[in-house]
């Protein structure tokens, strides 16, 4: 619970004064975000009331107005330490009634990068999230307000849900006082408990944190640069400098941190001497095969090496904001450093990045962790890796196949024969290598079913369930619009005294009118829509204890033999299929989500304490809005009547 403290999740100094969000202010999740390149941003708005303190009104609850500003959500997740939470960790908030304030897993828009948010955005509960806690432990807790822990087995879904990483989080929450919300951490078990530590003098430190090749997180906070107007302008490395110098001494900067950032600078230094020699020396990359090497470190610095001109690179989005999933954010470790860790160590990952259009971008990652191994402790201290073309690396696998044992250097059979088909999958399933160069990037089960399915069966691969509660879902929105609904006349009536109910309630004439018939405009034109529903589709893995393996399939009585065999220290391995067998009739096994339908009741908490009168104020000062004139309610029956005709 030490963690939760210093978490510092910031809420505005308000006044206690009285509301009936409770004695402080009432965050609202969901309000209209800022516009940036990304797309919007979700805000947090801070709201309260405002009563009149006169002597001679003090105590007849005259409300005077309310009082708000919006946060932007990514703000806060900046203040929280990432680094303390470790490769998997993560912070996250949820209302009264479960929804999600901020969560790693929350997906508001349509796709990232759009500027479409979903229409349940700010209703999406934490069990939709955490869907592995099927008894709502966690979530009944924090609904409760109630401190405490809990843990459970998770797989967690990385690279736009094609991937999946099963592990075993520890989660720690307790409530936000003088709100209505609770506040977790999750701490994956392996990762965050130990960390690597050492002292640097700060001259030394300064001197490699400032050299080009280093960046740093761009939404970590070192140092505090929002705080005061005249910092704004300032990087977290000039920051850095001006807070260490002593000639900023009033920026507030995680000391800590920074002692630690500017030791891996120090020893990462000579990295940037080794690569220099390494693209200096032609013969090692004479074809231009690899582009870049990289590594990160836990406090979130990363070096960078470019072997080819930065206008030449295959991916220019790698490493780069445009690139959510490949760079330090607030709320996660890049991805090639994340799936790193779960390997073995000294062993290499290598994958072919999914980018936001689902195009081949002809690039292959090649990532490793750098672990300090003792009796006791192994923490994981960074993460290095190289991007090469694709078509380099493919080039250095067919060259490898041809290379074979025999005393007369000739293969007796190699991938170049006629008879068989050979691939090269990773550790979940998808092709990086195979001749047909469009098969490249499939999952393997797409292209050769029978051989994936026979691989199930032995145990060589695992199939795991997935679910996807914030998914959309294509619906043909044909004939039978909402507007021909309206035909029945009790349809009718049910609809205008609903519609009429919530008008009077809530007196927000605008949203009424436009969201409502846009809809139902929308529907009226045919076309296909996205809407949310909740999915399940199937993830592989495959099993680290199964080396080599093979298996023989029965295709309407021809038998067709293959073998899988893993190529050493890295997640992929090598299959060969005998193509003799025409298995066509098997179907293929994809990662295709199907639709499901669940009904289910969640516990919803309302706030502790609420206000809704003052005993001594006057209903006809305060409060009288929300009765509606006859004349107005007249004035709006026409509007109500034109919307029906609609």
């Amino acid at each position: 619970m030490l963690l939760l403290r210093q978490l510092k999740l910031p809420l505005l100094p308000l006044l206690p004064l009285r509301g009936c969000a409770g004695e402080r202010g009432l965050l609202q999740p969901g309000s209209p975000g800022v516009k940036s390149k990304a797309g919007p941003s979700l805000m947090t708005t801070v709201a309260m009331p405002v009563f009149s303190t006169k002597n001679e009104t003090k105590n007849q609850g005259i409300l005077l107005g309310v009082v708000g500003t919006d946060i932007p959500l990514q703000e806060l997740m900046k203040l929280i330490p990432k680094h303390m939470l470790g490769i998997h960790g993560y912070a996250f908030a949820i209302t009264n009634n479960g929804y999600i304030l901020t969560h790693p897993d929350l997906r508001p828009l349509y796709q990232e990068g759009q500027k479409r948010r979903k229409p349940n955005y700010s209703s999406v509960d934490l069990s939709e999230v955490e869907w592995e806690d099927k008894d709502d432990i966690l979530r009944n807790a924090m609904v409760n307000r109630r401190t405490g822990t809990f843990s459970m087995e998770v797989k967690k879904t990385v690279d736009r849900g094609r991937r999946v990483l099963k592990m075993h989080n520890d989660y720690y929450y307790t409530d936000i006082k003088g709100t209505p919300f609770s506040v977790g951490v999750a701490l994956s078990r392996g990762h965050g408990k130990f960390f690597f530590r050492g002292n640097v003098s700060v001259e030394a430190g300064l001197r490699d944190l400032e050299q080009p090749d280093v960046a740093l997180a761009d939404e970590w906070t070192y140092c505090n640069t929002e705080e005061q107007h005249e910092h704004r302008h300032l990087t977290q490395i000039q920051a850095i400098k001006l807070f260490l110098t002593g000639r900023r001494p009033q920026l507030k900067c995680d000391r800590e941190l920074i002692q630690e950032v500017l030791f891996d600078a120090v020893v990462t230094a000579p990295l940037e001497a080794y690569w220099t020699g390494l693209a200096l020396n032609k013969s090692e990359n004479s074809d231009k095969g690899v582009e870049i090497t990289f590594l990160g470190t836990r406090t979130g610095l990363t070096r960078t090496n470019l072997f080819v001109p930065a206008d030449q690179l295959s991916n220019q989005d790698f490493l780069t904001a445009e690139d959510k999933e490949g760079v330090f954010n607030a709320d996660h470790f890049p991805l090639w450093y994340k799936r790193a860790a779960e390997q073995v160590p000294g062993t290499f990952i290598y994958s072919i990045p999914f980018s936001t259009a689902l195009e081949n971008k002809s690039v292959v990652l090649a990532s490793t962790a750098i672990q300090l191994l003792d009796d006791r402790k192994s923490p994981i201290v960074a993460a290095v890796g190289i991007q090469m073309k694709l078509e380099y690396f493919q080039r250095k696998f067919w060259t490898a196949c041809r290379q074979c044992t025999a005393l007369d250097g000739k293969c007796s059979i190699s991938c170049d024969n006629e008879d068989i088909n050979c691939y090269l999958i990773d550790n979940n399933g998808f092709i990086l290598v195979t001749e047909e160069h469009s098969q490249t990037g499939l999952f393997f089960g797409e292209v050769e079913g029978a051989v994936m399915n026979k691989l199930l069966q032995m145990g060589s691969f695992k199939r795991i369930t997935l679910y996807d509660y914030q998914a959309q879902c294509k619906e043909y929105a044909g004939s039978s619009d909402s507007a021909r609904t309206l035909a029945d006349p009790f349809t009718v009536v049910k609809w205008l005294l609903t519609e009429l109910v919530i008008f009077l309630l809530e007196f927000n004439l605008y949203s009424w009118w436009n969201v409502d018939l846009s809809v139902k405009a929308q529907r009226s034109r045919g076309k296909t829509m996205m809407v949310p529903c909740d999915t399940e589709y199937p993830a592989f893995v495959s099993e680290r204890t199964i080396k080599e393996t093979t298996g023989n399939i029965d295709c309407e009585g021809c038998i067709r033999s293959f073998v899988i065999q893993q190529i050493p220290s890295s997640n992929l391995f090598m299959v060969v299929v005998d193509n003799k067998c025409d298995c066509s009739s098997s179907p293929p096994v994809t990662m295709d989500p199907i639709e499901i339908i669940l009904k289910f009741q969640k516990d919803r908490k309302k706030p502790e304490s609420c206000h809704p009168f003052h005993p001594e104020e006057n209903a006809m000062e305060c409060g009288s809005a929300t009765r509606l004139s006859g004349a107005l309610t007249a004035a709006l029956l026409p509007l109500i009547a034109a919307a029906v005709s609609r």
